[in-house]
């Protein structure tokens, strides 16, 4: 399986992407990143030095991902979403050594036009809704809505939203995959993987 890499992309040597990956119009990679196998970068979308992109992830248009964000695999990342590595920037202040980490979990989905402000891991197949400005952590599961991002559901693996209360006990089945989750105190497992 070979690596697709279209002519008007800059790909700076050093860059390391995995087998079948596929690099669209526009793209900018950077010397140090890390990208794995299967991964699709949408056009424009530009990939800084220190960034770990893992196995089947899907980068839509016009993303950067910027210096310390680490996608683990099969991370979905919208058109136009947003990283940021700096809390606090100013044009007039360099730092560039205050870079905060951002991890983004197994099979997270991150919509169109989101936000993520740096420092926080969004845990794993968790949904941010389109538009939406993550300001803390995520929880594995958790469905994310609004300015600044609160959480109002669940999600499946799938991607279908469970019914279950926010927070306590409770448990129920993805309606499409039949996947067993499991919700005590607040925290959501799946009894049997699927995904």
């Amino acid at each position: 399986m070979t690596i697709s890499v279209h002519p008007s992309a800059i790909v700076d040597e050093g860059a390391e992407i995995g087998e079948g990956s596929r690099i669209w119009h526009f793209v900018h990679i950077c010397a140090r990143a890390r990208i794995g196998k299967g991964v699709s970068l949408g056009q424009n979308v530009f990939v800084g030095n220190n960034v770990v992109i893992g196995d089947r992830c899907k980068i839509q248009n016009n993303v950067s991902v910027f210096d310390n964000v680490t996608l683990e695999e099969g991370v979905f990342c919208g058109p136009s979403m947003v990283f940021t590595n700096v809390y606090n920037p100013r044009a007039l202040v360099e730092r560039k050594d205050e870079y905060r980490d951002t991890l983004v979990r197994r099979g997270a989905t991150l919509g169109a036009n989101c936000t993520i402000v740096c420092g926080v891991t969004i845990g794993q197949f968790a949904f941010i809704a389109a538009g939406a400005v993550v300001v803390g952590d995520v929880a594995d599961f958790a469905l994310m809505v609004g300015v600044p991002a609160r959480q109002v559901g669940w999600m499946s693996a799938y991607g279908e939203r469970l019914d279950l209360p926010l927070s306590g006990s409770g448990e129920t089945v993805c309606p499409h995959t039949g996947e067993q989750y499991l919700l005590k105190d607040g925290e959501l497992v799946r009894e049997r993987a699927v995904i």
